[in-house]
Parts: structure tokens; C-alpha cells; sequence
């Protein structure tokens, strides 16, 4: 009988020997499987650090909007009273984490929370923030020479307010971005937003978006800008005839 062992042996071996081929294949399509989840990884990880910006630039406007209105606002009261500069800044500093306060407090009531809550969840979320700003800002105008001492009418306090707010945002920006990155600063508070929609009273609260705390203070400072040049043109226009005449 004709011996068929070899002929079977030898068949298995092909066998072998193409599945031995076709291996590469299959390795490479694992390894495009493997490249897709690693470019899926990437992909989450930068949606989720663009997220993370976006949250932290708003937090840092809302603390923004509030002390510039609370420092402006503070500065025009100790004006009119005719306090000293130490007082003003005081005064200043006081009114902007009070204003800094109700602006992130207003979004939590909004959404239903009791003011005890909405205000212990909004010290915890934003008094770093706030007094870095602080810190930073009069830091900035007291290195300004003459803008301490500079009045609402005098466009160097202006100029000095819209520098320094510009250099305290860029300082308290990273810190708001550690802080949620840890679940911390404005991340208490972004629990409690979108909650469903306002009822009863609640529906009267306003909601005051990113752009537009944006627009109500850079306009505030460039009104209150061209106000004080209008000023300082007319003093000049109007000291011009005096001494034309006695010349």
C-alpha cells in the first residue's frame, strides 16, 4: 500500500506555513485597533481639557464682573464721602467679594437652593479666587505712580483699573483651573446649574451669561474712560482762554 504519512505531514505543514502568513495580517489589524483607541483616548482627553478652559474662563469672569463693580462702586462712594485712600480701598475690597458673592450666589438660587446653601457652597467655591484677584489688582495700581491717588474724573484711574483687572484675570485664571480640576472652586457650584427651569419667584433671578458680564464691564471702563477724558479736555479747552487773557 502507497505510505500517505508524508503527503498528510506535508499537508499540515502548509497548513502551518499559511496561518504563519496570514498572522502579520492580523497583528497589524489588532495594532490599527489598538492605534484607534489610543487616537479615541486623545481625542476625550482634549474635549475634556477644552471643557475644563471654557469652565474656568467663566468662573474667572463671573469673579472678575463682580469686583470690578464692587471695586468702581466702592471708589465713587468713598469719593463723594471724601474718605482717605486707605478707607477707599478698603471700601473697595469689601464691595467686590460682596458683589463677587451675589454674582455666582444668584445662578444657585436660581436653580432652586435655599440662600444658606447657595452662600456656603459660594464662599467655599470662590474666596481664592476672588482674593487672588484682589491681591493682584491693587498690587498692580499701587505700582501704577499717581493712580492710587487719581480721581473718577482723571483717565489715568481708568487706565490703571482696565490694566490691573487684565493682570489679575490672567492670575486667577490657573488657580480656577486647579481648583475644578480637583472638583473644587466653581465645580461646587456647576452641580447645581441647569437644575430644570426656574419656578415662582425664581423665574426673576437673572441669568447672566459669560458674554454678557463681559460686555457690561468692559463698556462700564471705557465709559467711564471717555467720560473722564471728556473732562480733562474741557479743563484744558477751558484753562486756555484764561491765559490767553492775562497774557
Amino acid at each position: 500500500m502507497p505510505d500517505t504519512t508524508d503527503h498528510e505531514h506535508h499537508d499540515h505543514d502548509q497548513e502551518h506555513h499559511g496561518e504563519d502568513h496570514a498572522a502579520p495580517e492580523d497583528h497589524a489589524a489588532h495594532g490599527g485597533h489598538a492605534h484607534d483607541h489610543g487616537g479615541d483616548h486623545s481625542g476625550h482627553a482634549a474635549m475634556a481639557a477644552s471643557s475644563l478652559n471654557r469652565m474656568a474662563g467663566s468662573a474667572t469672569l463671573h469673579c472678575l464682573t463682580g469686583c470690578a463693580i464692587g471695586e468702581i462702586l466702592g471708589l465713587i462712594i468713598g469719593t463723594a464721602l471724601g474718605l482717605s485712600a486707605g478707607w477707599n480701598i478698603v471700601l473697595a475690597i469689601a464691595l467686590a467679594f460682596l458683589f463677587g458673592y451675589t454674582l455666582s450666589t444668584l445662578p444657585l438660587l436660581r436653580s432652586g437652593l435655599a440662600l444658606g446653601a447657595a452662600l456656603t457652597v459660594v464662599l467655599a467655591a470662590d474666596t481664592l479666587s476672588i482674593a487672588v484677584m484682589e491681591i493682584v489688582d491693587n498690587l498692580v495700581v499701587a505700582l501704577i505712580p499717581g493712580a492710587m491717588s487719581a480721581g473718577l474724573v482723571n483717565p489715568l484711574f481708568w487706565v490703571s483699573m482696565l490694566l490691573a483687572l487684565t493682570i489679575a484675570f490672567f492670575a486667577a485664571y490657573p488657580v480656577n483651573r486647579a481648583l475644578l480640576k480637583r472638583g473644587k472652586g466653581h465645580a461646587l457650584t456647576h452641580a447645581y446649574h441647569g437644575a430644570g427651569a426656574p419656578e415662582g419667584a425664581r423665574r426673576f433671578i437673572p441669568n447672566l451669561s459669560s458674554g454678557l458680564l463681559v460686555g457690561i464691564i468692559v463698556s462700564f471702563l471705557l465709559g467711564g474712560l471717555l467720560v473722564a477724558g471728556a473732562a480733562t479736555v474741557a479743563e484744558q479747552g477751558g484753562g486756555a482762554p484764561a491765559h490767553a487773557e492775562r497774557r
